[in-house]
């Protein structure tokens, strides 16, 4: 009897481990466009500094293989667009920069944000 109260206690932190990584994945895929334009707002970015300026925010682990889809999309939107840049020493990057068309669309996404949180900060637990 023990035992399958133990199997029973497992299995439920299991699911609700599994559960929570895959709520936290979904959640940063969906902010991951509006954190990159963000970004992008400031300043011009190469793709390898701009992973590494991300990565810098708490629990954002992103990979290569997940942001470069994403910038060419924004750049297929006209939201984002680049340019190579030679550098001194090494090879040339590619930098990328938020466009005036990307500027209005962080402008609504910020908007839509804002109502987001303050909805959800209404919610109480």
């Amino acid at each position: 009897m023990l035992c399958i109260f133990f199997y029973i206690c497992c299995m439920d932190e299991i699911n609700t481990t599994y559960f929570i990584t895959k709520w936290k994945s979904q959640i940063k895929k969906g902010l991951l466009e509006y954190i990159i334009m963000l970004l992008l707002k400031n300043k011009s970015y190469y793709g390898y500094e701009l992973i590494a300026k991300m990565k810098g925010f708490a629990s954002m682990d992103i990979a290569e293989g997940t942001i470069y889809p994403l910038l060419n999309r924004l750049k297929k939107e006209n939201l984002v667009v680049s340019e190579w840049i030679e550098m001194e020493t090494g090879i040339p990057r590619k930098y990328y920069k938020i466009t005036d068309l990307g500027m209005e669309q962080l402008v609504m996404m910020n908007d839509y944000y804002k109502e987001l949180d303050h909805s959800i900060s209404g919610i109480t637990l």
